[in-house]
């Protein structure tokens, strides 16, 4: 499409031919776990004004286990697609802003076009560790989870040591409790923005009618839960500095209430009150 640049992964085995399978999914390579050996794992990057640390970041990204590196830029008005086109990055940018959730449609549409075994989303603000993505991909490798959550409270005291704002921490604390007595769950964490997804799993959960705000990533989980997907949590550390993207104080309000709200619409659809699409196949 006009306005992307394709770069060539760094080489790795060829991506196996997926093995036979049923009429219905046939068409969109759902199956069996992938092979670890051959899979091919790409990594995401939903990008808003992230010139400042993208080279940064991508320069320590793992290439022996990552494929290709995708960034979809939301109308930046500086000059990430700029910096993004000298790098070794298959480049997607948007000519109107659409969102955080509408960004990250893009990203796994396209991973999936090109065939993604494993997705990662890592921001490229450089809060996230990039070297953590092997530990992220691991249990989908494996076979023992379709969705891997890169925890900040999994580790005692973690949130603190990497600069977690006090209010950010017991806000986050307080949605995942009720998170997870809605959905039977025991998640340290469930609004860290690194994850891995299996692409079983994002070509059965119909991500593409969720919200296109930060709320995205808690229907996410919600959908994983409902229709029965496994996840596991791996320990991430993150840093909190001046050139790394954060929700402002309201958008962080916003976002609690619709993360109670999307609860609530998942709670209506199991009870049979209110049936919502967002859990439908």
């Amino acid at each position: 499409m006009p306005g992307t640049a394709d770069i060539a992964p760094p080489d790795r085995q060829p991506v196996r031919a997926d093995p036979p399978l049923p009429a219905s999914a046939a068409s969109d390579g759902a199956g069996a776990p992938p092979d670890a050996h051959t899979a091919k794992v790409i990594v995401v990057m939903p990008a808003r004004n992230a010139a400042k640390t993208l080279e940064q970041t991508v320069s320590a990204i793992p290439t022996d286990i990552v494929n290709e590196i995708i960034l979809v830029d939301d109308k930046s008005t500086d000059q990430t697609v700029e910096v993004a086109r000298r790098l070794p990055l298959h480049v997607i940018w948007h000519p109107h802003n659409v969102g955080y959730g509408g960004n990250q449609k893009t990203c796994y549409l396209e991973a999936l076009q090109r065939g993604a075994d494993v997705v990662v989303m890592l921001h490229p603000d450089g809060q996230y560790e990039p070297a953590l993505i092997p530990r992220m991909v691991e249990p989908i490798l494996r076979g023992e989870a379709d969705m891997v959550l890169g925890s900040r409270l999994a580790e005692r005291g973690a949130w603190k040591t990497s600069g977690m704002p006090r209010y950010k921490f017991l806000a986050n604390r307080g949605l995942t409790v009720i998170e997870n007595a809605v959905l039977g769950t025991d998640f340290s964490e469930l609004h860290t923005g690194y994850r891995a997804y299996s692409r079983r799993l994002l070509l059965t959960v119909p991500f593409l009618r969720n919200s296109i705000d930060f709320v995205f990533d808690s229907e996410m989980v919600m959908q994983a839960v409902h229709f029965g997907f496994r996840i596991v949590e791996v320990p991430a550390r993150t840093r909190y500095f001046a050139d790394a993207s954060s929700a402002s104080a309201s958008q962080s309000i916003v976002y609690g209430v619709k993360t109670l709200l999307a609860a609530g619409r998942l709670s209506l659809h199991r009870s049979g009150v209110l049936r919502s699409r967002k859990f439908m196949p």
